[in-house]
């Protein structure tokens, strides 16, 4: 009997407790909540109406912006740490870093954060905490992340097409150099769903419409 054989057939409820539990906090929907505290307005109808960190930035303050992301980036990394630390007190000797629970823990966040069900479903685009997730799991994947956006985007200023080009590079990094089976094919799924989510941008982008970060612009 395998590893996930072993955890389903004992565990089965604690184990869907923690995807459930990963998904409420992956949807607490952290950009609509400061910005309202702060008394900015609703997010969803400023810019894009998107609740993510670069339609916060669009509100001029700063400070909330990187409140945003730093909560948006957490919310995956929490939960990954949280997971990593429930299975390993149930687990018999099995390394709690080969565990495809942990990593499924941060899928489900990622999924909460984009479909929230306080929003109907309506949530960010993904790539705060698809950086979370990363970190918390195998966090050389978030340094490729972070080099990549912070590259495309000096050269760019394009914050959709960075993230964009992050999350196509670091599946391929994932396959190449992470020791941890199963990985690789959750962050692809994340990505797949991260590049869904800006279809609006990519088709921006390709029309030469796309706003850059610094500049106003109702469509971003």
């Amino acid at each position: 009997m395998n590893e996930i054989e072993v955890l389903f057939q004992f565990h089965t409820g604690f184990i869907f407790l923690i995807f459930l539990i990963s998904y409420l906090i992956g949807s607490i929907p952290f950009g609509l909540l400061f910005t309202r505290f702060a008394k900015l307005g609703d997010i969803r109808t400023i810019g894009s109406g998107n609740i993510g960190t670069t339609n916060v930035l669009r509100t001029g303050n700063k400070a909330i912006a990187a409140l945003t992301f730093l909560c948006d980036i957490l919310k995956g990394t929490f939960v990954i740490l949280i997971a990593k630390l429930l299975i390993n007190r149930i687990e018999n000797g099995i390394p709690v870093e080969h565990n495809i629970i942990v990593i499924l823990a941060g899928f489900f966040a990622f999924l909460g954060h984009i479909f929230p069900i306080w929003l109907k479903f309506k949530g960010g685009k993904g790539v705060a905490t698809y950086l979370g997730v990363c970190l918390g799991f195998f966090w050389p994947a978030a340094n490729i992340f972070i080099i990549i956006w912070i590259g495309i985007f000096l050269f760019t200023r394009y914050s959709s097409l960075s993230g964009l080009i992050a999350v196509i590079i670091v599946p391929i990094f994932v396959y190449f150099f992470s020791p941890y089976f199963y990985a690789h094919y959750v962050i692809i799924m994340m990505s797949v769903l991260v590049i869904i989510k800006h279809h609006t941008n990519i088709g921006r982008l390709l029309a030469g419409k796309e706003s850059k970060v610094g500049i106003k612009n109702r469509n971003g």
